[in-house]
C-alpha cells in the first residue's frame, strides 16, 4: 500500500495542503487538482489508486466526476469530501459509485485511516479459503467471484466484501458498527448510512437470488439463505 498514488481533488488550498501532509507522512505520494476537470483528466493520465474528490468543485462538480468515471467504467477507489451534512448528498455520491464519503471539517487522520481502509479491501487475498455456497449463490473469497448459479455477479469491491461479511455470519444478526468494523475496515465513526446505501446497493444485485438480506430494524443486517 506504501507509494501508491492519490489525487486529492479540491479547490481549498488549506485543505490540500492538509491531507497532503498526513498521507505523505503515511508514504503515499500526492498529486493534486483543484477542479472536476481536472480530476477527470489526472485520472486518465496518472492512474492513481484512489482519488479524494470534493464535492463543491468548479467547472464539474465531485458527483458529476463520480458519475463520468463510473459511466466509463472505471473501477478507481473514489472516497468523497462534502461539506453538507444532509443525507441525501452522501447518499448521492454513494449511489453514482462513491466507496465511502467523510464530511468537512473532518480529522486528517481519520482521513488517512479511510484511505487505508479503501485501499485493503482490493488488496485483501483469501487464498486458502474455499468458496462459500449459499443457495443458488457461490462466494469465492480467494478469487473474489461471486456466482449466481453459473453466472458470474459484477459487484464492485466493497460490494463484495459486504456480501463476504454477511456470508461469513450468514444467519446471525449484525449491527452496522460491525458491519463497518468486519466489511469496511475500520472502528464505528457515526456514519453508518455507508451501510445502509451499500445493502441497497447489494440487494439490487442479488434480486435474481434466493439469498435475501434482512434488515432488523433498530439493529442491522443478517443474510437469509433458503434451506
Amino acid at each position: 500500500m506504501s507509494g501508491e498514488l492519490i489525487l486529492l481533488v479540491d479547490d481549498e488550498p488549506s485543505i490540500v495542503q492538509l491531507a497532503r501532509m498526513y498521507l505523505e507522512r503515511e508514504g503515499f505520494r500526492v498529486e493534486s487538482v483543484n477542479d472536476g476537470e481536472a480530476a477527470l483528466a489526472e485520472v486518465a493520465r496518472q492512474r492513481p489508486a484512489l482519488v479524494v474528490l470534493d464535492v463543491m468543485l468548479p467547472k464539474l462538480d465531485g458527483f458529476e466526476v463520480c458519475r463520468r468515471l463510473r459511466a466509463s467504467q472505471n473501477p478507481i477507489a473514489i472516497l468523497m469530501l462534502t461539506a453538507r451534512d444532509e443525507d441525501i448528498d452522501k447518499i448521492l455520491g454513494l449511489e453514482l459509485g462513491a466507496d465511502d464519503y467523510l464530511t468537512k471539517p473532518f480529522n486528517p487522520r481519520e482521513l488517512v485511516a479511510r484511505v487505508k481502509a479503501i485501499l485493503r479491501r482490493g488488496e485483501r487475498k483469501v487464498t486458502d479459503a474455499v468458496p462459500i455456497q449459499l443457495g443458488d449463490l457461490t462466494v469465492d473469497p480467494a478469487r473474489r467471484e461471486v456466482r449466481l448459479c453459473s453466472r458470474a455477479l459484477s459487484l464492485r469491491a466493497q460490494e463484495f466484501d459486504l456480501l463476504l461479511t454477511l456470508a461469513e455470519h450468514r444467519g446471525l444478526v449484525l449491527s452496522r458498527e460491525q458491519i463497518l468494523q468486519k466489511a469496511w475496515g475500520f472502528d464505528f465513526y457515526g456514519q453508518t448510512r455507508t451501510v445502509d446505501v451499500h445493502v441497497a446497493h447489494l440487494r439490487k444485485k442479488l434480486e435474481e437470488s434466493s439469498v435475501r438480506i434482512e434488515t432488523v430494524t433498530g439493529v442491522g443486517y443478517k443474510l437469509l439463505v433458503p434451506s
